[in-house]
């Protein structure tokens, strides 16, 4: 089952709310408007030690900027529609991948089937495929009604993006 984790979620529900915040969508117009971790994790209901590790990734990938401070905070570091979702999910999770043999890089730990499998290629096709379209698609066009994905992790059920 392909399933995103929940770093991978929060990450998602963090930036879709930094770009509505920037879009005047959640408050008045401010596209400057710092976003503290804390207002975050209590509106999405988001562990905040954990969040707060996601966004330092986010922000290692210049996804995110961080502002330090009293009044500190992140902000989107990129227009929405330029974070993709698949640069998202890589920050966050590392290479994309249905099948661990397409991201085996080094000769320790090689798939004991590869010179036996006959689905290597139909799910590279597939993993291809997944790839695109998650490239495709950017925080902004999570924004859209409706929501273009749903993102479900095992806590919750359906968080509509």
């Amino acid at each position: 089952m392909l399933k995103l984790s929940k770093k991978a979620d929060y990450a998602l529900m963090a930036l879709q709310y930094m770009a509505m915040v920037r879009s005047g969508e959640t408050s008045p117009f401010n596209p400057n408007r710092i976003v503290n971790t804390k207002e975050i994790a209590e509106e999405h209901h988001i562990p905040l030690e954990l969040l707060a590790k996601v966004l330092q990734t986010l922000a290692k990938y210049d996804m995110v900027e961080s502002q330090n401070g009293p009044k500190g905070g992140y902000l989107l570091a990129r227009e929405p529609r330029e974070i993709s979702i698949a640069q998202v999910l890589e920050a966050i999770e590392g290479p994309l991948g249905i099948a661990d043999c397409y991201h085996e890089k080094d000769e320790h730990a090689p798939c004991e089937q590869i010179e036996h499998c006959n689905i290597r290629t139909p799910l590279l096709r597939v993993q291809e495929s997944i790839f695109h379209l998650l490239n495709s698609m950017s925080i902004e066009d999570m924004m859209a009604e409706p929501p273009l994905i749903i993102v479900e992790s095992r806590k919750t059920k359906g968080v509509q993006l």
